[in-house]
């Protein structure tokens, strides 16, 4: 990191900026001029704080404040194991219902998906709805009906924990999903830190690259190395879809860190004819697998029906991305 001082500035005002960063714990060097060199665990130190220091004229960062995530000091791409499912390594697709809503809807769903390729299982149990008059989902018996159907179709499942306190019902549960509107919840994200299951950690709709890649520090700081990134859209001025699939985020995220990106075109999408479209970009620009919204009743769905597939419908986007990968992995 290098620090541009004022010019001209008084030896007392310099000496005191010096200590003061020594003080944080790294090294300072002063090749001359008005440039200040620190050097060591640099990603510590926050850089809108430095700026505000007396004599700091603008700071420049050189390594990314998020070493754990970073390709730089690990450049092989971690691969997650869930089941059978090697995420990172082989192209995942995880389908199932935006919300569990009974034993014959979730049951019936993960059959047609397993039998379409599926290899996880998703469904919600604890819903963050904008509104708190619409479904927020069936908690503990939304998760015990999900992890049923998992268990008798041998998928592994995946449900968003909303709070810490939860974290006794999500025994069964394989994968912890963090929605986009926890994705800077602090608190949960240094608890999940501390769990031994994988992780998946969506970007939220308001979040850089950078933020989702903190984000994701907090929970490899805590020890837990099984993190999978999601990105499910950013909110953009564009009004038709509900939210922008930043494509070219996944390849940056692919780009700057060895964790696996998923993408979820569904809620990206808001619409289901938009769904296999931004399904096969996100497979071409690098994503490691997606998931995907699908019930057997969308015209009765009790949350997001306008965005999830048919089980017919994810069975041909099924075979497409599997068609569209093998031919991306001849060209490699």
């Amino acid at each position: 990191m290098f620090i541009l001082t004022e010019k001209n500035q008084a030896a007392a005002v310099r000496q005191a900026l010096r200590q003061r960063l020594k003080d944080t714990g790294v090294t300072v060097a002063h090749p001359g001029g008005e440039v200040l060199v620190l050097e060591g665990e640099t990603f510590r130190l926050d850089g809108e704080s430095l700026r505000l220091l007396p004599g700091v004229r603008a700071v420049q960062r050189l390594t990314e404040p998020y070493p754990l995530a970073a390709r730089t000091g690990h450049p092989e791409d971690t691969v997650v194991s869930v089941g059978k499912a090697r995420i990172g390594q082989d192209f995942c697709l995880i389908a199932g219902p935006c919300a569990v809503e009974s034993s014959e809807q979730v049951t019936s769903i993960a059959r047609q998906v397993s039998a379409a390729g599926a290899q996880l299982l998703r469904g919600g149990a604890f819903k963050p709805r904008t509104s708190p008059y619409t479904f927020g989902g069936l908690g503990a018996e939304g998760l015990e009906l999900l992890c049923r159907a998992g268990r008798e179709t041998g998928l592994p499942v995946v449900s968003e924990i909303t709070d810490p306190r939860q974290l006794p019902l999500f025994r069964e549960v394989d994968v912890l999903q963090v929605g986009a509107r926890n994705m800077q919840n602090f608190e949960l994200l240094r608890e999940l830190g501390r769990q031994e299951k994988p992780v998946l950690l969506k970007r939220s709709f308001g979040a850089t690259v950078t933020e989702l890649l903190q984000a994701a520090e907090y929970i490899l700081a805590g020890g837990n190395e099984r993190v999978i990134l999601c990105e499910r859209g950013i909110r953009t001025f564009e009004t038709d879809s509900r939210a922008t699939l930043d494509v070219a985020g996944i390849a940056a995220l692919k780009e700057q860190s060895h964790l696996p990106v998923l993408a979820d075109p569904s809620h990206a999408a808001g619409r289901r004819e938009l769904v296999a479209p931004l399904a096969l970009a996100a497979a071409a620009a690098g994503a490691d697998g997606l998931m995907i919204e699908v019930h057997d009743r969308p015209e009765e769905a009790l949350s997001d029906g306008r965005q999830a597939l048919t089980c017919g419908e994810f069975a041909r986007l099924a075979r497409r991305v599997q068609a569209l990968t093998a031919l991306l992995r001849q060209e490699e």
